[in-house]
């Protein structure tokens, strides 16, 4: 096994991927809703942005960048106080971009965006770091008058322009094993050693600032284990019950048991904070999700290994699909289901919002017949014409029956949703 490769110099990398489409929404009567879990780099995505435009040749007054993590903004997380500020440096005869960063801070956030959407010459953008920013009233609010777009950790393509002029089989390697959350990337190549712990670090920051703030959680003891036990279940079937079932039968007689509303609860909040992924199953020739068992998937394998500390090259058949889970959220808007046929299990089902629809099947290697029967056979059975994909780690591809065989650092190195 290829031991794991970190590099010196750090590298900053557009994220080009979301910067092009905050581009194509630039004033268009929208809010612009920019989320993703904290450290994923939605900031400087806005920063970026706003950099652009005053390149561009828009005037500094009309430009105003508010991050409300930063100190000096603290006395502006009432909504009145900001929307008064705010109203008062408004240029009532140009266009004015507004960047509120971490809203979901400002008590009234609600109020506040409605106050300023309805002004006119404006064009407004907040980021959050939790699904609940879109729910509620808020939703209500912003129906039909909002544009979201959803920021994950670096793409294996952004990954490798942070390493310039190493191998992608090199980085993947590296990848399939490490952070791709920015700031832990420019760690890596400066002090390795300290990933884990800024991972661990950042880890805590979400629990305090985006789930207790919002949750009650009674014991954190009981909060850490279910989210270690989801962290280690990548790739697996999991419920609430299994976890509740398989924590409670771990511990000693005295010891008080968790409840599977508890754990559901738990779940929840991982899921809102986006540390964690949810995909359900479909039932492909019944055509209907099935409520029973779900898989989680972990925004970043980093985090993951940081907090379960086991080897690097353990169950990399579980974290490949991690990954392609990851990119494929990455290029589609539609639903991203776990398929269930008959008795097979097909990795993934991609339903577009155009009512196509591309199957496919991950496995770490699929070089010996035996395993290529296995993995082929669930896609063999739906009979549609629908894409068939298999990614792999071997170096070799083909078309079987219908069916692509793809090298997936190609895959991922590509820019095709295919």
């Amino acid at each position: 096994m290829a031991s794991l490769v970190y590099f010196s110099e750090a590298v900053k990398i557009p994220r080009e991927t979301y910067l092009s489409k905050l581009r194509e929404v630039r004033e268009t009567n929208l809010i612009k809703v920019i989320t993703g879990m904290r450290r994923v780099g939605k900031s400087t995505i806005l920063q970026d942005f706003r950099d652009e435009l005053l390149v561009a040749g828009v005037p500094k007054r009309c430009v105003h960048f508010v991050n409300f993590e930063e100190r000096q903004n603290l006395h502006l997380t009432d909504w009145t106080a900001l929307h008064d500020e705010l109203e008062t440096a408004l240029d009532p005869h140009a266009t004015n971009y507004i960047f509120l960063d971490e809203i979901q801070m400002v008590s009234g956030f609600e109020r506040l965006l409605d106050a300023l959407f309805v002004k006119p010459n404006t064009d407004l953008y907040v980021t959050g770091s939790n699904a609940f920013l879109l729910s509620g009233e808020l939703a209500t609010l912003l129906g039909g008058r909002h544009i979201s777009l959803h920021v994950l950790p670096y793409s294996f393509s952004e990954f490798t322009l942070a390493h310039p002029g190493q191998s992608a089989d090199t980085l993947f390697r590296t990848y399939i094993n490490a952070s791709a959350l920015p700031e832990a990337v420019n760690l890596a190549k400066r002090a390795p050693s300290q990933v884990n712990q800024y991972l661990r670090e950042v880890l805590d920051a979400i629990v305090r600032k985006d789930i207790v703030a919002r949750a009650t959680i009674r014991d954190m003891a009981n909060f850490e284990e279910v989210t270690r036990f989801a962290f280690d279940s990548v790739g697996s079937f999991v419920s609430p019950r299994r976890i509740t079932d398989t924590i409670n039968a771990g511990r000693k007689q005295k010891e008080t048991g968790m409840s599977h509303n508890t754990v559901e609860n738990y779940l929840r909040h991982l899921t809102g904070a986006f540390v964690l992924y949810q995909a359900d199953r479909y039932d492909i020739k019944g055509r209907h999700l099935l409520k029973t068992q779900q898989k989680y998937y972990a925004v970043d394998l980093g985090l993951k290994n940081a907090l379960s500390g086991l080897g690097s090259d353990r169950n990399l058949g579980h974290k490949l699909e991690n990954i392609v889970y990851l990119e494929l959220r990455r290029r589609h808007h539609g639903d991203i289901w776990v398929g269930k046929q008959d008795d097979s299990e097909v990795d993934f089902v991609v339903q577009k919002h155009a009512g196509e629809r591309t199957y496919y099947q991950v496995a770490w290697s699929a070089a010996e017949s035996e395993t290529l029967e296995r993995e082929l056979r669930p896609l063999r059975k739906i009979r549609d014409n629908h894409p068939k994909i298999l990614l792999t780690a071997d170096p070799d591809t083909a078309t079987i029956e219908g069916i692509r065989k793809v090298n997936v650092i190609d895959w991922l190195s590509s820019s095709a949703n295919g």
